[in-house]
């Protein structure tokens, strides 16, 4: 039986009224919590990592790493989190979500611009660190307080591998789903993808070439924005 299988697979739980449980946000890792509720909201930082020839650019609204590798006190202070915990580790949980259901109570108000709010899953393999996107079940952001529930379907059909812009493919890439699901030991991270890119300024002659909102502007028009609150997050695992 494998580490990831071998967990703990009763749900998973957390409720933001008794604080942020680990989970991180975009606004340089401050998930801020007011009236219980995680409060995720714009400008958002464009993540370029996966732009083309991968499956393009994607906002990073609220994650939460499901290793303690990345977070652990004995990190190199230059990589170390503000944070040193996560209540999915502390849990013990399982890293093999194959077929888990994923529930969320959120709320929002927010103009998409053509992006929708997914769930990404990121494990890193033998292979590769592979990206997978559940583009064939967005979530609803709903003006009134509402749970959404989603599954991790063991169904390429259902997700997305994003792969990796061109000078990262030794970094990210793809791998099978069923690999990638058996043993998710990076991250869950709540997304908004697609996002339009387009630079603010001519001058740009290479956009995917360039780190879109790092090396140069970008058309801020064209991109989502507004605030997604969550209350809580839970994860049940398949009998």
């Amino acid at each position: 039986m494998s580490a990831a299988s071998s967990g703990d697979r009763t749900p998973y739980v957390h409720d933001f009224s008794e604080g942020h449980g680990g989970w991180f946000s975009d606004r340089h890792f401050a998930l801020k919590i007011w009236d219980g509720a995680a409060q995720c909201y714009s400008p958002w930082f464009v993540d370029p990592n996966h732009a083309p020839p991968g499956a393009g650019y994607l906002h990073l609204v609220m994650w939460i790493y499901t290793a303690k590798h990345w977070y652990q006190p004995d990190m190199p202070a230059a990589a170390r989190l503000p944070y040193q915990e996560s209540s999915f580790v502390d849990q013990g949980k399982s890293t093999d979500l194959r077929d888990a259901r994923l529930t969320v109570r959120l709320r929002g108000e927010i103009d998409l611009k053509g992006a929708r709010l997914m769930l990404l899953a990121q494990a890193q393999t033998v292979k590769t660190t592979a990206n997978f996107i559940l583009t064939g079940q967005p979530i609803e952001i709903t003006e009134d307080w509402s749970d959404q529930t989603i599954v991790l379907a063991n169904d390429p059909q259902q997700w997305t591998c994003i792969g990796s812009r061109q000078d990262l493919v030794d970094l990210y890439g793809c791998d099978e789903l069923n690999t990638a699901l058996s043993d998710v030991n990076v991250d869950l991270i709540f997304v908004l993808f697609p996002l339009d890119i387009e630079p603010a300024c001519s001058e740009v002659t290479d956009p995917h070439g360039l780190k879109a909102d790092v090396e140069y502007p970008v058309k801020a028009a064209k991109l989502p924005r507004g605030i997604i609150q969550f209350e809580s997050v839970r994860i049940d695992y398949p009998e």
